[in-house]
């Protein structure tokens, strides 16, 4: 039996259990990848300062996000196909973050439904919602989230236009896969996975299929998908899906100064300092490095998140000494997912809870929410000197 001591551990047992088309959508991001890889290495560039002598006896790693109470500063980030990971992928890993206590974001592009999440979980969960062309569907989805009980919209504003992906180019991925030699000689060295995914209704874009109008097939499916994304979303779409929405509400995709004091202004419950995984500008700047002067920016005005490039709890304590309210997590969870279904994410998440507990310790900090860039030795350059 294999121990699993890091989210490494996972990632290995990950790649031999899933399919190259699924295993390549998640580890990989747009055109050269800098930022993809940026979004990592960067963290490395911190350092923890190490401090001794201190009552280190009732720690926690407890702190809130939107008011409510979670385990750790961690939630579960938006991720497409998550399903295609590992049969009924999002229900396992709502239920799992339901168990642990953290929050779980349900993707438009899941293949399990706002409603199989709903009747497979007690705990409201978040849905992240792509700004589409047809208001129809964009209303359509934002009254099943209600009716669902979602407890905040994630609202991603960076994918107006989709960034080139080599890998899936080239992989021709789709969900269901394709039943191509390649595919299929692929597949056949993935037993496990091919068992699960027969053994389940659901293998196709479940808000989609059903609730896009002309969509009933895998090719109008990709049609539609293709056509959809709305580069025309702007502040004034914006104020139109946080009106009719009505609840609390989570901006996606913040990387700019000036675009997070625009989102504090505009009213937003949070923000969340993202590249989208460096799947989108290759390029960008990394999440890590543009957190300090987003918080620096907004201040108290809404909660400040991250995500890009987290696989630690010592990452974990780096963003939220650099002024993040939480992280959210995405690759962490899915090689935890692809790895061992259900269990698997709750290995990734304890992994994470452990490492943070530790290193707390270890910096003489007895709570989470009182980590601050006193616990770090920051690079004079790290938010970089750009002319």
């Amino acid at each position: 039996m294999t121990v699993i001591t890091c989210i490494e551990d996972l990632k290995r047992m990950y790649k031999r259990r899933v399919p190259k088309m699924f295993y390549d959508y998640c580890e990989s991001g747009s055109y050269t990848e800098q930022t993809f890889r940026d979004n990592c290495s960067d963290f490395s560039r911190l350092r923890l300062r190490q401090k001794v002598a201190v009552d280190m006896t009732g720690r926690t790693t407890e702190s809130t996000m939107l008011g409510n109470k979670i385990a750790m500063p961690v939630a579960l980030a938006p991720v497409g196909m998550t399903g295609m990971q590992h049969a009924d992928g999002e229900i396992k890993a709502a239920r799992a973050a339901e168990a642990f206590g953290v929050p779980f974001t349900l993707s438009t592009m899941s293949i399990c439904s706002i409603e199989d999440i709903a009747a497979h979980t007690k705990a409201p969960f978040w849905f992240q919602l792509y700004v589409m062309k047809d208001n129809d569907f964009v209303d359509a989805a934002i009254e099943r989230a209600r009716k669902a009980r979602c407890s905040a919209l994630v609202l991603t504003l960076d994918l107006q236009i989709l960034g080139q992906r080599h890998k899936d180019l080239k992989n021709g991925l789709s969900a269901p896969p394709r039943l191509t030699i390649p595919n299929i000689l692929n597949i056949a060295t993935k037993p496990q996975w091919a068992l699960d995914m027969l053994q389940t209704k659901r293998r196709s874009f479940g808000n989609i299929v059903g609730h896009a109008k002309g969509v009933g097939n895998m090719a109008s499916l990709m049609s539609w998908t293709n056509e959809q994304f709305d580069p025309q979303l702007d502040w004034t779409k914006i104020a139109r899906i946080r009106d009719q929405w009505g609840g609390k509400l989570i901006l996606k995709g913040v990387l700019d100064e000036d675009d997070a004091r625009r989102a504090a202004d505009f009213g937003a419950d949070a923000i969340i300092v993202s590249n989208h995984g460096g799947r989108q500008l290759d390029g960008a700047v990394s999440s890590i490095t543009m957190l300090p002067r987003v918080a620096r920016a907004v201040g108290h005005q809404t909660e400040v998140l991250m995500d890009g490039g987290v696989r630690s709890g010592q990452d974990v304590l780096k963003a939220l000494a650099l002024g993040a309210k939480g992280v959210m997590i995405g690759r962490s969870y899915i090689y935890g997912l692809g790895a061992m279904g259900q269990s698997g994410v709750t290995a990734a998440l304890e992994v994470i809870r452990k490492e943070l507990d530790v290193s707390m310790a270890l910096c003489g900090v007895q709570k989470a929410t009182d980590l601050s860039r006193d616990n770090l030795l920051v690079p004079a350059d790290f938010e970089g000197s750009w002319a």
